[in-house]
């Protein structure tokens, strides 16, 4: 009861934050007007992704990603005018800090109370792509009616880090392409979790990062378990990135013993060549980590340009090795 009771005021800070940081984000382009009954939304905070993001849109407009909503974060590169450009993109702008606002969470949650109320709310990052059982033949209407049809509001999603077979910063990529072109390699089999009983879920830990950089520290590893895709009300709130959702059983996402659910992935493009350079940049803006000096060991390993492949490494496929390995369930959904 003590826990529920503290989990309820933690989500009214988040709520009131978003409020109180409103004024942070810029209108830029309104493009909402377009907006139609039923459209599942998109929501995302950027910056300097201008070589993801053409194909970050494309993908989810081809799942059925009506509209979008999108904060640019102090982003210098072309972002800014791409997203300009596109019709279907309702922009806002920024120069505030990012590690202040929860990582973008506080203006992100803002937008969500405002348009996302009685909607389906997919909340992403630009190196995110949305796979989920039958993604290749049933948009995400689809998807979502048969959430609805199972009571079920929110849906979860394992990150999957994908990378090529290589030095990351060794390989060539053309802005807008194809990330899965690049960078189509993953882990498969070292996945853990963690039982978090107040918030109703499990701490996901694994894939390559895990591997490679927090051998030493796991239980420093990236979390993994995502829930991106929400029917939205103004009283929920993300309380941490897209990982963790108040109220609590919002979180019961993932299968359990006698309770099949449906569940997707999300391919993480981080791997790109351009990680080598961000890296540098990151490490100095120290945005990106409650406790940046923390991962400077983690920095310092992406600037070294690493080679993230094994010989136990698998090819990305499609959505049914993704459920054939046990990284995603159709829970029965035929």
């Amino acid at each position: 009861m003590r826990v529920a009771y503290r989990l309820r005021w933690k989500r009214r800070e988040l709520l009131y934050r978003a409020y109180r940081l409103r004024g942070e984000i810029t209108c830029q382009k309104d493009r909402t007007d377009q907006i139609k009954p039923n459209m599942v939304l998109g929501f995302s905070t950027v910056r300097n992704e201008y070589e993801r993001l053409p194909h970050f849109l494309a993908h989810h407009r081809a799942l059925g990603v009506g509209h979008f909503f999108i904060i640019a974060n102090d982003s210098t590169d072309q972002t800014i005018p791409f997203l300009s450009e596109q019709s279907d993109v309702s922009l806002w702008t920024t120069d505030r800090s990012y590690k202040a606002s929860r990582f973008g969470m506080d203006w992100l949650t803002w937008l969500l109370i405002r348009f996302g109320q009685g909607r389906w709310c997919l909340t992403l990052d630009a190196d995110e792509l949305l796979v989920y059982p039958h993604c290749d033949s049933r948009g995400l209407n689809a998807l979502v009616a048969e959430l609805e049809r199972r009571g079920q509001p929110s849906f979860g999603a394992l990150m999957i880090d994908l990378y090529p077979k290589g030095p990351v910063g060794d390989q060539s990529f053309e802005a807008g392409s194809d990330p899965l072109d690049c960078i189509a390699w993953f882990d498969a089999d070292n996945y853990r979790r963690t039982a978090q009983p107040h918030l109703h879920n499990n701490l996901i830990q694994g894939g390559a990062r895990d591997r490679l950089f927090f051998e030493a520290t796991p239980r420093r590893a990236p979390t993994m378990n995502k829930t991106p895709l929400v029917k939205w009300h103004w009283r929920y709130a993300y309380m941490n990135s897209t990982h963790t959702l108040l109220p609590p059983r919002l979180n019961r996402v993932f299968s359990e013993p006698g309770f099949d659910r449906l569940s997707g992935a999300l391919l993480h493009t981080k791997f790109l060549p351009s990680i080598v350079e961000r890296s540098v940049e990151e490490r100095a803006r120290k945005q990106h980590f409650a406790r940046s000096e923390a991962h400077t060991d983690y920095y310092e390993a992406l600037v070294a340009n690493p080679d993230l492949w094994a010989p136990t490494s698998c090819r990305y496929d499609n959505w049914r090795q993704l459920v054939d390995l046990g990284l995603m369930s159709d829970g029965g959904w035929r």
